[in-house]
């Protein structure tokens, strides 16, 4: 487990397209999603750790917030050949058992990661009604084995300003967690092996 950190993409940056399956056989794009007051995408996984941990907070989050106009996808991009308990029909399980009524997606040549220069799960972006980007950091501050309790304080106060109107605060702590299973080949350049200390 290599411990990663989002890479922070600049704020106002366009969302970058996507065309990619669902859990249940559908393809979700982008452009289907316009029209929302704001989008949540999440690039996650199943078995890493980080996301295990805010898995709860990840259900009751999009559970409070996609009644109030918030569209929210989550996308897993790791390399499901080496990795099987991250492929689309371990999604499948995943999805039913946790009860996410969210999209979640398989991004299996991983161009996606890689076009929202996405590095760890879970890595949040949050855009605006214009799919622009206004939030890219952590949920809340707790980790793994850590004392602090799992809020979603970070990312429900970015949610909270992007549904009123207002533009979240631009001091954000990048998210943490395990770096995504590049495919061989596929390392982007921003790719660290020694992750974080």
């Amino acid at each position: 487990m290599v411990r990663t950190a989002s890479t922070m993409l600049p704020l106002g940056t366009q969302a970058p397209a996507f065309s990619l399956p669902d859990t249940d056989g559908k393809t979700v794009e982008l452009a289907a999603l316009a029209g929302s007051k704001a989008l949540l995408v999440i690039f996650m996984c199943n078995h890493c750790p980080y996301v295990k941990h805010v898995a709860d907070q990840l259900k009751s989050l999009s559970d409070d917030y996609m009644p109030q106009g918030l569209a929210v996808v989550a996308i897993s991009s790791n390399d499901a050949d080496k990795y099987p308990d991250d492929s689309l029909q371990a999604m499948a399980i995943e999805k039913s058992e946790r009860g996410y009524q969210f999209d979640y997606l398989f991004d299996e040549s991983q161009e996606v990661a890689q076009n929202y220069a996405a590095a760890c799960t879970p890595d949040f972006y949050l855009f605006d009604n214009e799919q622009k980007l206004a939030y890219r950091g952590q949920l809340d501050s707790s980790r793994p084995k850590s004392d602090i309790p799992v809020t979603g304080e970070d990312l429900r106060a970015a949610i909270d300003a992007v549904l009123s109107g207002q533009s979240p605060s631009e001091q954000q702590t990048p998210s943490i967690g395990c770096n995504i299973k590049w495919k061989e080949g596929n390392e982007p350049q921003y790719f660290n092996p020694q992750g974080i200390a």
